[in-house]
């Protein structure tokens, strides 16, 4: 068994067409056609049935699929550890990271590191709470960025960079706009827009509201944090949101404003996997931003 074979049937299985594999591997069709017939050869039985002009997967094929996806990821993993041995500073970490921590944090971060470490690579992906946590797991990202930090477990480690502030974001022709200052209770009576039920800075949100005694009145939603900036400064509604999220980027026509009472914090993070050894460039990678965050909260 080759691992010609083994990324041949994974290609011919995801897209359910020889022809089309073939050309995305850059292949002859009769070559895949050859690989595919010697792997079920060796195995003893077929791994795909013909549809048509399709092929899909037989049952004993989809359970050799899920395997070899899994062995494929760990020789990879494997040579790209080996790589990293012989220089930590080059490599490719895949990160994962929410909306809310995309437009200051994430890029800060990155920034100043690769001006310490040029040649490391990154590959980003922007994901929800719980996509980004199964990500990690399943070992389709290598470590995410969340915030609020989820607990550790059996499967990731959670360590907390720093905590920040929920601010509430006003139109700016709103009644509270020129307030001294805002308690929570205050915003009773205003339509919300937040982000759907379902995201974790919605839970955050509803449940701090629930807390002052009320039930937020949702009028709007949205899934990206500058379409809920937008709604905001054309009059829509209010919003909370992080207090990292809007250090460069608070629109016209808004106000952002601290919530006095009670104080709403988040904290923010970084998970990795504990059922393998971290890469090295991703212990570089994680001591780097261990430092750097230690250093930014001596200032804060």
């Amino acid at each position: 068994m080759e691992l010609r074979q083994l990324r041949y049937f994974v290609e011919v299985a995801e897209r359910e067409h020889i022809s089309e594999a073939a050309e995305h591997l850059h292949v002859a069709q009769s070559a895949v056609s050859r690989q595919i017939a010697n792997l079920e050869d060796e195995l003893g039985t077929p791994l795909f049935e013909r549809v048509g002009r399709n092929v899909k997967l037989t049952p004993i094929g989809k359970i050799f699929l899920e395997h070899t996806i899994t062995a494929l990821k760990a020789i990879d993993f494997a040579v790209k550890q080996v790589e990293e041995y012989l220089d930590p500073a080059k490599g490719t970490i895949k990160i994962g990271f929410p909306t809310s921590l995309a437009s200051y944090v994430l890029p800060t971060v990155i920034s100043a590191f690769k001006k310490e470490f040029p040649n490391v690579h990154f590959h980003l992906r922007q994901g929800s709470y719980r996509y980004l946590i199964d990500a990690v797991k399943n070992r389709e990202l290598n470590l995410a960025f969340l915030g609020p930090v989820p607990p550790s477990d059996e499967s990731i480690h959670s360590s907390i960079l720093f905590s920040e502030k929920i601010h509430v974001l006003l139109p700016a022709n709103n009644h509270l706009a020129n307030a001294e200052k805002i308690v929570l209770g205050d915003l009773r009576n205003e339509n919300f827009v937040l982000f759907p039920e379902g995201f974790i800075l919605n839970k955050v949100v509803v449940d701090a509201c629930k807390a002052a005694g009320f039930v937020p009145s949702v009028t709007s939603v949205g899934e990206d944090m500058d379409a809920l900036k937008g709604l905001v400064a054309a009059g829509i509604g209010i919003t909370l949101l992080p207090e990292s999220s809007l250090y460069d980027s608070t629109p016209r026509f808004t106000v952002k404003m601290a919530i006095e009472n009670p104080m709403i914090t988040r904290t923010v993070g970084v998970i990795y996997p504990t059922n393998r050894e971290l890469g090295p460039s991703e212990q570089v990678f994680l001591k780097f931003i261990d430092n750097f965050f230690s250093r930014l909260n001596q200032f804060l």
